[in-house]
């Protein structure tokens, strides 16, 4: 079975393409930033380890938001 290829796709499953692959990276672009910009002891775990959970499409992100960074609690 043979992928499909840009030419074979529907107008509107090209422009769905075009609208979902932007929101789906721009929350792993934040959180690769987030990553990035955080001191090491606001890191709950090895930076390594989060850059690899950041990859995983929507949850990754997600995880790195709920667990991944320590705050300060007042």
């Amino acid at each position: 079975m043979r992928g499909r290829r840009w030419p074979d796709l529907t107008p509107a499953q090209r422009t769905t393409l075009l609208v979902l692959g932007p929101v789906q990276l721009s929350p792993a672009a934040t959180a690769r930033a987030d990553l990035a910009a955080r001191p090491a002891e606001e890191v709950d775990g090895s930076r390594a380890r989060w850059a690899a959970v950041i990859a995983v499409n929507w949850s990754g992100p997600l995880a790195w938001s709920r667990w991944g960074r320590r705050t300060t609690r007042r």
